[in-house]
């Protein structure tokens, strides 16, 4: 057994140290500014191939829960047809101080352009703004009051309520005019409303110097890494500017050095939470399951859900948390958390005696892993370490999450040897009936907290491996409170990092 997590974590290292060598060197010069203008004080990347005359620039703009790093896929592109581009940071994303709204982005996004407009280091008619989802729309409504020489709007965020898409959903009303020289991107597989709301935009312009597109195969996130998107807005860049064709596309080395590194932590996370917080004999582990039967268990979970969903149509308690609809589901986790802790109080109680050495290396392990993924992310792929200001909200935004975690732990009683898999699909049937019942706010009620669904995806990966390795600890301590606390650290850092701040 030994062996067996000594070679994992071997594996680990080598694709780590592998994700590394294919990530991190780059054929670009690459330069972080911060830039004040118009109240708005944005982090900005600014990047071009090495080497070789300028022959205009790109203003590109990010969607909402992402940052400039994200982007550097298509800003390599652009790059390699000789433009110089300039990637913001919106407020409270990345590494651009908050607050975030939707009209503040807009605002800020555009007071850049003109700060960079009157400084003299892009030209109104050398220069094309590209953007995804809300960037997309972004750059659509900033082009139509600051005009340039063309638009690459991919994938943008609807601004009608039209093709199935609410009022309440929408970042954005009264779309203006799409400007000449216009390339609507979207992908196959995106929601129908997407691309209906986009080609409906292109349809706009009415004049031939439009284009709408749609990519075989690609997820509205996919568009960020496709060959095919990035050629296109090629070809559409170079005949604006009227440049000679690029026969170079960005590699993908960047993007699968990053996976490679993610999928190395992974492998050695179990091994070092093993040998942080140690391990229960076999025989020590107890014979019963969870505290109460599972189909009780899912009908208080679905019911206080549905309760607490109702509830935060009229407040919710932690908008003081500075989060953009995080502190939705904070409140939501909050509540809950404290409505199941109630109702077991009593399980609750003799399941969370603990050992202060437990507490701490749970707590310890979960600070490791925290910090680790987070700066791989932001060396790789995505800008994940918490700004000072993140950390500032993370101890409060811990103990709002810790009654939940306490309370599921609890119930889901202690690991059983052999039934692994039987624990970990219960618990993640659990969250699957959370988020449906914050989806049921969304389609239903009309809470108009749409990250609950966009972030889908990550909420799901991020759930999958956090309840995993919640498990370890919760084996190796035999303690369902230093397994909350794990959990908790997790969770806390994950919304600290996926969430704009307010």
């Amino acid at each position: 057994m030994k062996s067996a997590s000594a070679y994992r974590a071997i594996t680990g290292v080598l694709l780590c140290a592998a994700g590394a060598w294919l990530a991190i060197p780059t054929a670009y010069h690459e330069q972080i500014y911060f830039i004040n203008a118009g109240g708005c004080r944005l982090a900005t990347t600014v990047l071009e191939k090495s080497g070789g005359a300028k022959e205009g620039s790109v203003v590109l703009f990010h969607g909402i829960s992402a940052n400039k790093k994200i982007m550097s896929y298509l800003a390599q592109g652009f790059a390699e047809q000789g433009l110089r581009v300039f990637a913001p940071d919106f407020p409270g994303h990345g590494r651009s101080p908050g607050p975030f709204s939707p009209a503040r982005a807009e605002q800020c996004g555009e007071a850049l352009v003109r700060e960079l407009l009157s400084r003299g280091a892009i030209s109104a008619d050398r220069t094309i703004f590209a953007g995804h989802s809300m960037g997309g729309a972004i750059a659509v409504r900033i082009a139509s009051r600051v005009p340039v020489a063309g638009l690459i709007t991919i994938s943008p965020a609807p601004m009608l309520p039209t093709h199935g898409v609410s009022p309440e959903k929408l970042l954005f009303r009264d779309p203006p005019q799409l400007p000449p020289h216009s390339l609507v991107i979207t992908g196959w597989l995106e929601l129908e409303s997407m691309r209906r709301n986009a080609a409906d935009l292109a349809a706009s312009r009415n004049d031939g110097t439009a284009k709408y597109l749609e990519i075989p195969g690609a997820t509205h996130v996919s568009l960020l890494f496709s060959s095919a998107a990035m050629r296109a807005a090629q070809e559409w860049s170079a005949q604006v500017l009227r440049l000679p064709p690029s026969p170079n596309l960005p590699s993908h080395r960047p993007l699968a050095g990053a996976l490679a590194g993610f999928a190395g932590l992974l492998l050695i996370a179990g091994p070092f939470l093993r040998e942080a917080v140690g391990k229960v004999s076999p025989q020590d582990l107890p014979a019963t399951g969870a505290s109460i039967g599972v189909v009780r268990l899912f009908l208080e979970l679905g019911a206080g859900s549905i309760l607490v969903v109702l509830l935060l149509q009229f407040w919710v308690p932690l908008k003081v948390l500075g989060l953009f609809q995080g502190d939705y589901l904070a409140s939501f986790l909050l509540i809950l958390g404290l409505a199941l802790a109630a109702s077991h109080w009593n399980t609750l109680r003799t399941a969370l005696s603990s050992s202060p050495r437990e507490m701490i290396s749970a707590a310890f392990a979960g600070l490791v892993l925290l910090l680790l993924v987070t700066a791989w992310f932001d060396l790789t792929f995505y800008e994940a370490w918490l700004t000072p200001m993140k950390w500032g909200r993370f101890p409060f935004l811990l103990a709002v999450l810790l009654p939940y975690h306490f309370a599921e732990e609890t119930l889901l009683g202690p690991p059983q040897a052999g039934k692994i898999g039987r624990r970990m699909s219960l618990a993640l049937s659990l969250r699957l009936i959370t988020w449906g019942a914050l989806m049921a706010g969304v389609l239903i009620l009309h809470s108009g907290e749409i990250l609950m669904g966009l972030l889908a995806v990550y909420m799901a990966l991020f759930n999958l491996i956090q309840t995993g390795a919640v498990h370890i600890v919760h084996k190796g301590t035999g303690s369902a409170g230093a397994a909350a606390v794990f959990g908790a650290i997790l969770q806390a850092g994950f919304c600290l990092v996926i969430f704009p701040t307010s």
